[in-house]
């Protein structure tokens, strides 16, 4: 399970039935979970934390310190959970001491090749992210979440669950649940109807999705307005609440 070429340092710690590929290097202070799969050529610095069932190809490089000038040695710690498939020359940093230490990946994730997580991003579970698709430092990325290729996260954006971008959309405010958007810079196109299909929305659900988005961006309201009108239709349709929620969060503004 180990080819006799990949150097790993005695003091990580490796779950049952991994394996490991030809010339892959394995740093002090890593964790592999059971039953993960790393290619040929991969490096993963620690401190790094990957859990079970994890797929990790060529030339991937795993928990390399942050690209950040104010980063000087401090620990800090790359964690990534189960399931997930990290596609060739895919790049993920460890956080900063700045953005709370930690940069974090989730369950079941598609990350395809070249695909860039920086410094302090937090990305959730069951996201799909398309050839080299890039996050800037402290990128929250919620569940569900569909970047298409070349797609660029500015740094501190949000973007919320089930949100779609177009190839090469470049994104510098925040993305609200359910929506998609395309351009640079990115503007909303409509709701992601396709996927929330996919994923078992009934007609009723996606009818109230449309009808918050047509409130947030086709009724002309002021955002402080549309907000009170969502707040209105959220109190019995919890889909809207999530989008609330997520308004009330923003920091960056909504694209808009």
């Amino acid at each position: 399970m180990i080819h006799p070429t990949a150097v790993i340092d005695p003091a990580a710690r490796l779950g049952l039935n991994v394996s490991i590929g030809p010339y892959s290097v394995i740093g002090a202070d890593v964790e592999i979970g059971d039953d993960t799969w790393i290619g040929p050529h991969v490096v993963i610095e620690g401190p790094t934390r990957i859990g079970r069932d994890n797929r990790i190809w060529q030339f991937a490089s795993i928990g390399a310190a942050p690209q950040d000038k104010k980063f000087h040695g401090e620990r800090s710690m790359l964690e990534i959970g189960d399931r997930n498939v990290i596609r060739e020359f895919v790049t993920f940093n460890r956080g900063t001491d700045d953005g709370g230490g930690v940069t974090r990946i989730g369950n079941d994730n598609w990350l395809m090749a070249y695909v860039h997580l920086a410094h302090d991003c937090i990305v959730g579970n069951n996201v799909i992210f398309a050839n080299a698709a890039s996050l800037a430092g402290h990128v929250t990325v919620d569940d569900w979440v569909i970047l298409g290729g070349f797609t660029l996260v500015h740094q501190f954006c949000q973007v919320g669950a089930h949100a779609f971008t177009s190839m090469g959309s470049i994104i510098n405010r925040d993305v609200p649940p359910y929506v998609t958007v395309a351009g640079s810079f990115a503007e909303p196109k409509g709701i992601n109807s396709e996927g929330l299909k996919r994923r078992g929305f009934d007609s009723e659900r996606i009818l109230s999705i449309r009808r918050a988005y047509k409130t947030l961006y086709k009724s002309g309201l002021p955002l402080a307005e549309a907000r009170e009108e969502l707040a209105r239709a959220s109190s019995d349709a919890p889909d809207v609440k999530l989008m609330l929620d997520f308004i009330d969060r923003s920091q960056r503004s909504l694209v808009r």
